[in-house]
């Protein structure tokens, strides 16, 4: 296979090597170059030596290149994956959650919902966007991967900011759901399809079907699926707010209380706050230690002791990017449970200027979701606030415009008035100006 992958954003150790490793599992991709992109040099020359050692040790299946020129790195792409953050990742992401409810905010977690996804988003919307429009420039044939978060409002200001370049948003979120269907209806992974619709970390189970007998699935978990899961609680997913929602609007939103709860004004209500704050501190650690992984083993390398099987699995990550890619070389027509992609006409009563999370098919056009007509109209209620969120906060970001900023942060359920909007904003804007827009 002569095709090139671009990873951006490839010197972060949570990233560039399960990524290769996805990649090299892969027989279809075998014989094409990955090219690894990130600013931080350093860190890119870390896992270069690393996947060039690793590359080495099974018959050098791949052409690795690396550079920190991203004009470079686009010429003759065929795939781009990228993943990037902005500074500090937990430093800003703990200022995002706490700033906010110092001024008397409700947010729960400030990472992709909330005046802190808003920050987020305004944050890392502009470095992404000029990405895109040099790969649209560059190799407008090219696909393009996000993975980089808050994905709704990333993907969004994509969708707005270019016109040719083919794209999707992918999230693991579903693994959340999908590793308890089983267990829940004593049958194989492989027998249930699962279909989604939503927005991303705000998105309900809409259909399950049997694969082998096409019998409808959806009465028997509605009939059993309460119990299972408040008998299987878990603080950071399925627990008080998910079991309240699916009480309330009757649909099971499969994405955990933590990120659920960043869209409700009522989140707060159905969650810990030392939940919200042992989840930074897991997600610190755990970056922490996949720093340390990786540099550990690069001390290894210098010292001519790397492991002699090297260090990546024979199984893959889990993340469907390099099956995604796979089905639009082999034009599979594959299915995927959940992909983030604009709604061209798949859901009727949402805005068609709004990227969903929602299933779909893979093919060599790329990826076509699933058309569902209208949703339950509760449902579309409770999305379409966020939908008006995020419309607001993308062309805020886009057009550089104070007076449009403070309006997204006033209308957001967690904050719901001018003069928190304006406090937050201005705090804000003092502790990270130098990592967001010129509002003006």
């Amino acid at each position: 296979m002569n095709k090139k992958i671009v990873l951006i954003g490839a010197g972060s150790t949570s990233f560039g090597p399960p990524m290769f490793n996805d990649i090299y599992l892969s027989d279809v991709l075998e014989g094409s170059t990955i090219a690894l992109h990130d600013i931080d040099k350093d860190k890119l020359e870390m896992i270069y030596e690393l996947l060039m050692i690793e590359n080495e040790i099974h018959n050098n299946k791949f052409v690795l290149e690396r550079t920190i020129d991203r004009i470079k790195a686009l010429k003759d792409a065929d795939f781009i994956v990228n993943s990037i953050e902005v500074g500090d990742r937990m430093e800003l992401w703990r200022q995002d959650y706490e700033i906010p409810r110092r001024h008397g905010s409700t947010q729960i977690l400030g990472e992709c919902g909330g005046p802190g996804g808003t920050f987020h988003a305004w944050r890392i919307i502009p470095p992404i966007v000029e990405i895109v429009k040099d790969a649209e420039k560059i190799c407008p044939n090219a696909f393009f991967i996000n993975f980089s978060n808050p994905m709704s409002r990333v993907c969004l200001a994509i969708k707005r900011s270019v016109k040719r370049l083919k794209f999707v948003g992918l999230c693991h979120q579903i693994r959340f759901m999908v590793r308890h269907l089983p267990k829940l209806f004593n049958k194989p992974r492989n027998e249930i399809k699962i279909q989604v619709q939503g927005l991303n970390h705000f998105a309900f189970l809409i259909g399950l079907e049997n694969l082998k007998s096409g019998t409808d699935m959806m009465p028997e978990f509605n009939k059993k699926s309460m119990n299972y899961f408040k008998e299987h609680v878990d603080r950071f997913e399925f627990s008080k707010l998910t079991f309240e929602l699916y009480k309330r609007f009757g649909h099971f939103p499969y994405v955990g209380d933590n990120h659920l709860g960043e869209y409700l004004q009522f989140g707060e209500e159905f969650t810990e706050t030392q939940d919200m704050l042992d989840w930074l501190d897991f997600i610190e650690k755990e970056g922490e230690f996949y720093y340390k992984r990786y540099l550990n083993y690069h001390k290894r390398l210098k010292r001519g002791k790397f492991p002699k099987k090297g260090i990546l699995y024979n199984v893959p990550s889990g993340e469907r990017g390099v099956p995604i890619i796979e089905a639009i070389i082999n034009d599979k027509n594959s299915y995927e449970t959940a992909v983030n992609i604009p709604n061209d006409n798949i859901v009727d009563n949402l805005p068609q200027d709004l990227v969903l999370e929602c299933s779909a098919t893979v093919n060599r056009n790329g990826v076509q979701g699933v058309k569902v007509g209208a949703l339950p109209r509760n449902i579309a209620a409770l999305l379409r606030i966020e939908a008006s969120v995020q419309d607001l906060c993308v062309e805020a970001v886009l057009k550089e415009s104070k007076e449009i900023a403070i309006a997204s942060l006033a209308i957001d359920p967690n904050v719901g008035n001018f003069e928190m909007a304006e406090n937050i904003f201005n705090d804000m804007i003092e502790a990270q100006k130098s990592f967001l827009p010129n509002f003006k």
